[in-house]
């Protein structure tokens, strides 16, 4: 089984700030440090370091080489990583003293896809294999319509939740990996108990993993629920944990680990990444993980 993350890549612009701005306020930054992100790249490079075999599609523009020179160093396959002229996207995220964060998405290369190239990815892959969608690159009612006529497993995370997705066809989505906002915006409700029941009657096929922050994360599908609380760690940047979760989440997937230890496995990858700075740089390894004491 082979995992294609069709997604954006970005570099983050990460300023350290004592609050979020708010309007009209002009905030003076402490710190300013310079990652690579983007969902697409954050959450192949978290699968690659979980041990699944992943391939990466994208764009990038013409200043993106060192995506590539990542991407060899982490693992992930970059076959389908396209230059492209133009800008590569990028991400201004504002980082407060409580290491919670606020993001601003230029799309750049990430929003230039064509129904040519997508068409060109998918056929390298077939029925069983996965399919992982965000929502920070275009066409994707595109991507998601091909590839269920292809078979392919199709596990969306529905973040940043827009208007694109309501263009979306989500009866044909194998496995929602979202947060307790993005279930709302799906579901109208705000209870997590009350969006899986609702997600679960629209989609009664799909497998939902609801996280809730501090409160952990839920599971359910049409058979089963599982709960998993949190592992407490001091949180210095928590930009990469939902994509550390959902890489980890789906790569115990395919190692066919069973759910409620594939989810202790994600709670345990994504405290370590929130005890880091940065995105790519801290998504821990497997062996980090399984080694770790928390």
């Amino acid at each position: 089984m082979k995992v294609l993350d069709f997604g954006s890549l970005n570099y983050d612009y990460v300023y350290h700030v004592d609050h979020a701005v708010t309007p009209g306020e002009t905030l003076d930054s402490s710190s300013l440090e310079t990652f690579f992100g983007g969902k697409g790249l954050n959450q192949a490079i978290s699968l690659a370091r979980a041990g699944a075999e992943v391939f990466l599609a994208g764009q990038i523009g013409e200043e993106g080489a060192s995506f590539i020179d990542l991407c060899k160093k982490s693992g992930v396959r970059a076959d389908y990583v396209k230059t492209i002229p133009g800008k590569s996207g990028h991400a201004i995220i504002q980082l407060d003293k409580n290491a919670q964060n606020c993001i601003l998405l230029y799309g750049g290369a990430n929003r230039k896809q064509t129904r040519d190239n997508i068409d060109a990815v998918l056929s390298h892959f077939e029925k069983g294999d996965i399919l992982l969608l965000q929502n920070e690159i275009n066409e994707l009612d595109y991507i998601i319509d091909k590839a269920y006529e292809r078979g392919l497993q199709i596990a969306l995370n529905p973040s940043p939740f827009d208007d694109a997705l309501k263009a979306c066809d989500l009866k044909k989505i194998s496995i929602f990996l979202l947060n307790e906002i993005e279930g709302g915006q799906i579901s109208g409700e705000t209870q997590p108990e009350k969006i899986l029941d609702v997600m679960t009657a629209k989609y009664p096929e799909a497998r939902i993993v609801l996280t809730l922050g501090s409160d952990g994360v839920i599971y359910r599908d049409k058979n089963e629920t599982h709960k998993q609380g949190i592992f407490k760690v001091k949180a210095v940047d928590t930009t990469a944990a939902g994509d550390t979760f959902t890489g980890y989440f789906l790569a115990s997937l395919c190692r066919n680990i069973p759910i409620k230890e594939a989810l202790t496995l994600c709670a345990k990858a994504s405290a370590i990444t929130v005890s880091r700075m940065g995105a790519t740089d801290s998504i821990p390894t497997l062996k980090e993980v399984e080694s770790a004491s928390l």
